[in-house]
């Protein structure tokens, strides 16, 4: 991968660097994407409803297939990536503003990364609806396994789901707050393996850009935000971002 020289410097030169991560930094971890040309959502329309709120809580079936889907999930089975390791290494130089992922599958931070802002939760607890009741999300699928199709909350016998945003369900303000904040300090800004189609999160790249910091995009597809970033790379994310980074810390000529 040739990296323009304009874009060597500017990461040379960034002192505080805020990464927006999505889907696709987890596909090199045998993670599907949801929307690329073999995403989850792609393949099977339909099972976009299984992160639709208002079909969760209204439909038992729904609910049940959900349930499914979690204990099928290949995330269980993930290792983090040479791009997830690469992120590691930029917090760990001090340059890293902060890390907001869009991510559910909790890889950053399997990796080493500690300042990790979930915008969209994790998959890794279950939340009861009714009560707030947060559980660790095995203890619960065992009861899948066991044969319940949608176990209810233990304490209030409610309606669990993962702890993540479904569409229809508002974002956690103090978490929001903190990755718009990250992206209006910075002075630059990467966008790597997300579609940027999903708001709020992707409004924070002209939160950034409005606020004076470069803007570069990393996906494999086009985004709506390319006309308006400094640079934008097509390249693999496994081989670009550590590429990157190591240019960022100057540890490659």
């Amino acid at each position: 991968m040739d990296v323009p020289q304009t874009l060597r410097q500017w990461l040379r030169q960034a002192e505080a660097i805020t990464v927006l991560s999505g889907a696709g930094i987890s596909t090199d971890s045998g993670i599907p994407d949801f929307r690329g040309p073999q995403g989850v959502w792609t393949k099977d329309p339909t099972a976009e409803r299984l992160s639709t709120i208002g079909a969760y809580i209204s439909d038992p079936e729904v609910r049940r297939r959900a349930w499914r889907s979690r204990r099928d999930h290949p995330a269980w089975d993930a290792e983090p990536n040479a791009a997830h390791a690469a992120l590691v290494d930029l917090e760990r130089s001090g340059r890293l503003r902060a890390l907001v992922t869009q991510n559910i599958d909790g890889l950053h931070q399997r990796a080493g990364s500690v300042n990790v802002l979930e915008i969209h939760g994790t998959m890794r607890e279950a939340e009861c609806l009714v009560c707030g009741l947060r559980t660790p999300m095995p203890e619960v699928l065992a009861r899948v396994d066991a044969g319940e199709e949608d176990p209810p909350c233990p304490e209030c016998g409610g309606i669990q789901k993962s702890a993540t945003i479904s569409f229809g369900q508002p974002l956690r303000q103090d978490v929001l707050d903190a990755a718009v904040d990250a992206a209006r300090s910075c002075d630059l800004f990467l966008a790597v393996g997300t579609s940027l189609t999903v708001q709020p999160a992707a409004g924070l790249c002209l939160e950034a850009v409005e606020h004076g910091a470069r803007l570069v995009i990393v996906n494999a597809q086009p985004t709506p935000y390319d006309a308006v970033a400094d640079a934008v790379l097509r390249e693999p994310i496994g081989v670009t971002l550590p590429r990157l980074v190591a240019l960022s810390l100057k540890t490659e000529p």
